[in-house]
């Protein structure tokens, strides 16, 4: 549950406008964020020499992403700055606190050219409120440029590079929000010591679970189980133990949406081809009212754009806002908040497995496109060990895997299994500790309602 303070809970949070990874993460935090969320690479009074710093780090980024996809030459550039990125194996356990060739790149601009100082010393105006960031070069920034109240970091991914952790991992004091066991394990690896690690999970938005009783995601789920399981095969085996875990005498009659599917791709626009190619094969489904299909654009406008070329093509334009829907917003805060809503009635979310593979938690089977990058495989490994996630099929045949999956009862199982096995109470769990701090560094725990 929230936490139960008499003296009301505020902290600066900082995000990067670099994807939606980081930005998702601090989103289900604004609430109680002093000022707002602040994008270091964007906030208003950022110096020039600070913006064209962030501003060639993120067009590199998007590039590779987007240039990936050129045969043989794409894949080996990406391959190169995945390499500079990769996670190391965990097996054997070793010391891995030496510095990895990004840590000490960053930290050298952060110190030479003063790189977030001025975004450092604004904050330090309020040394009293605590700084939480999404992104390891903000906290580093923060320690560096000497920020006077405490730093705590939020992981993004269920494994990360050597990056995350300062150069001096023994003497830093950057503490870290932790979606999952193996994040613990690996930042103990990299020196951090096991004091300055919260075990939270990841934070997922409140519209969605609706705490503190979560009657939203449970009525949330039991609609779409009945969608995932028109056999009821699964429903059937597992009902008592549905009906206890939903806190309901029996299910509905009937779903209170259609069967839907919603495709989202990444922060770069990539992987925009697949969802064009989705749409056509699932044509005839839409235009019969058997499936709705969400087409997440976020804020990009071309990606909308060939979004909507690619419905006009499947002649469906006179679905589109009913049968096929195009979820795309200018500003990233009203773009998370429609998708947060396309949410609660969607019942696969199809997508590479980014930040988006904590929201298997709210009950959503993930069907899982290509990974980009060395810690989206983690991603995928975790979602498929957990349960929650399908590697996608090919998607000529769609119809066909999809149909079986769906008869099998197979996606309403992963539905449950996210359900019940990740994390949900990471927003909350963010929230007791920073009440509970006051300055003081605790020993490493387990949140109860974890």
């Amino acid at each position: 549950m929230p936490p139960k303070s008499k003296k009301k809970l505020k902290y600066w949070l900082v995000t990067v406008d670099m994807g939606y990874g980081h930005q998702r993460a601090t989103y289900p935090l604004r609430k109680k964020a002093y000022q707002g969320i602040l994008n270091a690479n964007t906030y208003k009074g950022i110096p020039a020499y600070d913006r064209k710093i962030w501003k060639n780090q993120r067009k590199f980024y998007e590039f590779i992403s987007r240039f990936k996809k050129v045969p043989v030459l794409g894949e080996i550039l990406f391959s190169i700055m995945d390499k500079i990125q990769e996670i190391p194996s965990f097996y054997p356990k070793r010391d891995l606190s030496r510095p990895s060739i990004q840590i000490l790149s960053a930290t050298r601009v952060i110190k030479d050219q003063k790189w977030g100082q001025h975004l450092i010393r604004k904050i330090s105006k309020r040394p009293d409120l605590p700084l939480v960031t999404s992104f390891f070069a903000t906290a580093i920034m923060a320690e560096v440029h000497k920020f006077p109240g405490e730093i705590f970091c939020i992981i993004c991914d269920t494994d990360i590079s050597r990056a995350w952790v300062s150069a001096e991992p023994r003497r830093s004091r950057i503490k870290y929000f932790v979606p999952n066991v193996r994040v613990v394990e690996r930042l103990q690896l990299y020196g951090v010591d096991k004091s300055r690690i919260f075990l939270t999970g990841f934070p997922l938005p409140d519209e969605n679970l609706g705490a503190p009783s979560f009657r939203t995601i449970r009525d949330d789920l039991k609609h779409r189980l009945l969608n995932l399981d028109p056999h009821r095969n699964y429903i059937n085996k597992y009902q008592e133990t549905l009906l206890h875990t939903l806190k309901i005498k029996s299910f509905p009659k009937k779903a209170n949406h259609p069967l839907t599917i919603t495709f989202a791709v990444g922060g770069a626009g990539a992987q925009r081809h697949l969802g064009a190619e989705l749409v056509g094969c699932f044509a005839d489904k839409i235009r019969t009212h058997k499936i709705r299909f969400n087409l997440i654009a976020g804020v990009h406008p071309t990606v909308n754009k060939y979004f909507r070329q690619a419905v006009a093509k499947s002649r469906l334009t006179g679905e589109l806002g009913r049968w096929v829907n195009i979820v795309y917003e200018k500003d990233k805060l009203e773009y998370f908040k429609k998708f947060n809503q396309a949410l609660r009635r969607t019942d696969i979310l199809w997508t590479k497995p980014s930040e988006l593979s904590f929201y298997c938690a709210l009950g959503l089977p993930i069907i899982i496109a290509p990974p980009i990058g060395s810690q989206e495989d983690f991603n995928e490994r975790w979602l498929i060990n957990l349960g929650a996630g399908i590697k996608q099929e090919d998607p000529k045949y769609v119809c066909e895997w999809l149909e079986d999956a769906l008869k099998s009862g197979w996606l309403a199982e992963a539905a449950a299994q996210g359900f019940l096995e990740a994390p949900k109470m990471g927003t909350y769990n963010i929230e007791k500790i920073l009440s509970k701090q006051a300055g003081k560094a605790q020993k490493l725990q387990t949140i109860s309602q974890y």
